[in-house]
């Protein structure tokens, strides 16, 4: 087993997308999983997207 940089989190070398870290999105509440490019930033994630950050800097909330 390895662990993600800085995020405590032990990952098998095969991962299997059902045992990976989930969060729920800060704007629109739905869950999003753990992706590869978040390796090293997994704990600053709040969003599951670009669309949804955007929309909660702008303040617009989701209807």
């Amino acid at each position: 087993m390895f662990s993600l940089k800085n995020t405590g989190i032990d990952m098998p070398p095969n991962r299997k997308k059902e045992n990976l870290p989930q969060k729920d999105c800060l704007h629109c509440g739905r869950p999003f999983s753990w992706r590869k490019k978040w390796e090293k930033c997994w704990e600053e994630v709040k969003y599951c997207g670009e669309r949804c950050r955007r929309q909660a800097r702008s303040g617009r909330k989701k209807q």
